[in-house]
């Protein structure tokens, strides 16, 4: 399978992935008083996608396909090592980021390239 094919595949099976999940929400409360939990909560907001977070990809930097993601910009060198395709679908949900992130590690080994799918929260 050529890369760029391969790579639509991927970045498909992410959207599929990163659209069927349904996220917990999170509970965000302000307290009366910010130096005190145990004082009365003042205000409480859910945000319904979750926690805030980033997920990418990484790939060993040797691979031809590596060569490519550098070569057109589709992918950043890792200070970790190898490279990095950043998620930047579905705003700032870490789940749905980390579903497309995992669906398209997926489609990539499924192929025979060693690929992971990372994540942090913001």
């Amino acid at each position: 399978m050529q890369t760029q094919e391969l790579f639509n595949q991927a970045h498909a099976a992410g959207l599929a992935a990163g659209n069927a999940i349904t996220p917990n929400p999170m509970v965000v409360q302000r307290r009366a008083n910010m130096m005190n939990d145990s004082s009365p909560v003042a205000q409480e907001l859910i945000v319904p996608d979750g926690p805030c977070g980033f997920a990418w990809i990484n790939t060993p930097g040797t691979s031809a396909f590596a060569r490519w993601l550098k070569k057109t910009g589709k992918a950043r060198k890792s200070y970790a090592g190898g490279y990095n395709i950043s998620v930047s679908e579905f705003g700032q949900s870490m789940s749905r980021k980390e579903a497309y992130a995992n669906a398209f590690a997926k489609v990539l080994t499924a192929e025979g390239v060693t690929a992971c799918a990372e994540s942090r929260m913001d």
